[in-house]
């Protein structure tokens, strides 16, 4: 009798395995950014300063962050931050820095820079495989309290932390939390470094201090330019235009609600009773119909209900936008230019998320005039420093006509001049393109948002530009006409037969370049910009006569 053989599938079953989320991304580091040595840099010290950032201003403590990069070998450095945050309760730190998908805001709808509960537990991971060396952290959350010391690591085949030392130490500071990360990495200046991660991060959180050392142990010290705080956000429930079928049945299953007009009331913003009530005649479902009896049929019906009734947007308390005032502000602080403006746009909304966008120009001063304007991008108040091509917000730049406002342009594509041209998104879920949260996803309610809040700024900047335009073909005139006076007196002088020297008088006193400044300025008596201008020209001509 011949041996039965074992079918195929129960042998590739023994194969099949469950993966842990650390695992996986131990295969897939570049998923989060940590896809070569330079990102790998910036992205450890993005994540640091983030959380810092989230810590303090949940604390109602205005922040102040040292970060420090130190050198240890040509391809091998230790980042630190330390920040005067809230701290860390003792039993929390090895699994917020040594577990993967670990948070508290993932499941909140309030305005923050992270959302995924990955960011410094992946830093500590790609230092773990590049150096294998734990990750030290101290942290103390009173003056009362003493300070715990930890270093990490992480179990990939569990993700759970492993505890490689664990202490009480004496710390200076009251209450705080301080990491030190070794990693593979590689320090350069430039577009996408930390230099240029932790300026963007002043610009966009005047509120913060920042006293950054880098590997070369130059201290750099950005001042904040502001004692307030932004407001805090506060968490809101799902507004119904954004739920999706799946989501709505795993609600349905978990709610304690009994009747289905309680479970809308209770688990969506914006639906009162009366709304529930509208909701389910649109979708010919009883109110009083219990949740869990919901089939997949009703629940697609409750679905379109939803859609067919209308609904008020989502509440914006849920947000925390920089402000026209303080974006200014930030921008002033950091960049040394002539003309700077912003706005902030009203709350909008997407896929039932509320977002506000704001938009900044710095223009003129010592910003190089024959090369792209400078593009900075934030989220939540973070930089976006890495694929500026997929973003929605260099798109919306792109397609934007800077033309009538000053800047040169060939086609849909990024303008040319003395500019630098800020977009931020505020939003509860910001829809990023990765996990490595580098772009916005293309949604056509944000790119109108983004392009409207642009069209403000640009006409700002467009009415500054010919504002100065006109001043300088004025005072050209001028000049040339005070050239050719004594030519006309001569020539006055013959045809009258006055002496040269009272019609050369007259001729100056007509020409008069005060004279010409007060005619251009009848138009705006107080407007800086012709004051500016003027005075700027004035130099300029005393000087030359000086040289002459």
């Amino acid at each position: 009798m011949e041996k039965e053989e074992t079918p195929i599938a129960i042998e590739l079953a023994k194969k099949q395995k469950e993966i842990s989320v650390a695992e996986f991304f131990t295969k897939n580091r570049h998923l989060l950014g940590f896809d070569n040595k330079r990102k790998a840099l910036l992205m450890a010290v993005k994540e640091a300063v983030d959380n810092s950032l989230d810590a303090c201003e949940e604390a109602r403590v205005l922040p102040e962050i040292n970060v420090e990069i130190i050198q240890m070998n040509e391809y091998r450095y230790k980042v630190i931050a330390e920040d005067n945050g809230p701290g860390i309760v003792k039993k929390q730190i090895p699994n917020i820095f040594a577990k993967l998908l670990y948070g508290s805001k993932f499941h909140t709808l309030k305005q923050a820079r992270g959302q995924q509960g990955i960011g410094i537990s992946a830093a500590v991971l790609y230092g773990q495989l590049t150096t294998g060396r734990p990750v030290k952290i101290t942290s103390r959350i009173s003056k009362k309290e003493p300070a715990h010391y930890y270093e990490l690591h992480i179990d990939t085949q569990s993700n759970k932390p492993s505890i490689v030392k664990e202490e009480i130490v004496e710390w200076a500071a009251e209450h705080g939390t301080r990491v030190e990360i070794d990693l593979e990495a590689e320090y350069l200046k430039g577009n996408q470094s930390v230099d240029e991660y932790l300026k963007q991060t002043a610009v966009i959180n005047p509120h913060v201090t920042i006293i950054y050392t880098n590997p070369k142990s130059e201290q750099v010290i950005y001042a904040r330019a502001t004692d307030k705080l932004p407001s805090e956000p506060k968490e809101i429930k799902p507004h119904p235009y954004g739920i999706e079928l799946g989501m709505l049945m795993d609600k349905l299953k978990w709610t304690e609600s009994r009747t289905l007009q309680g479970f809308l009331t209770s688990e969506f913003s914006r639906v009162g009773p009366g709304t529930a009530k509208e909701i389910c005649e649109h979708a010919a479902v009883l109110p009083n119909a219990k949740p869990s009896q919901i089939t997949r049929d009703i629940a697609e019906k409750l679905l379109q209900g939803i859609q067919k009734t209308k609904i008020i947007a989502p509440p914006t308390d849920c947000l925390s936008p920089i402000g026209k005032e303080l974006l200014e502000k930030g921008l002033r602080k950091e960049i040394k230019a002539e003309f700077y403006c912003a706005t902030s746009r009203a709350p909008s909304v997407y896929r039932g998320n509320p977002f506000i966008i704001e938009a900044g120009v710095a223009y003129g001063g010592e910003i190089p005039k024959d090369e792209k304007a400078n593009i900075l991008r934030f989220a939540n108040r973070v930089p976006l420093l890495y694929q500026e091509g997929a973003c929605a917000m260099a798109k919306s730049i792109m397609e934007t006509n800077w033309k009538p406002y000053g800047l040169q342009q060939s086609g849909d594509s990024i303008p040319v001049g003395p500019a630098v041209i800020v977009v931020h998104m505020s939003s509860v879920w910001v829809p990023f393109t990765s996990e490595s949260k580098e772009a916005i996803a293309h949604y056509n309610e944000i790119i109108k948002e983004i392009k409207l809040a642009l069209q403000e700024c640009g006409r700002l900047l467009g009415t500054y530009v010919r504002k100065k335009t006109k001043i300088s073909d004025q005072m050209e005139r001028a000049n040339m006409f005070e050239k050719y006076i004594p030519e006309v007196a001569d020539s006055l002088s013959v045809l009258t037969g006055d002496k040269k020297e009272k019609i050369l008088e007259k001729l100056q006193k007509m020409l008069v370049k005060p004279e010409i400044k007060q005619e251009i300025l009848q138009e705006d008596p107080d407007d800086k910009l012709y004051k500016m201008e003027f005075k700027k020209k004035e130099n300029e001509e005393a000087e030359k006569e000086t040289a002459d």
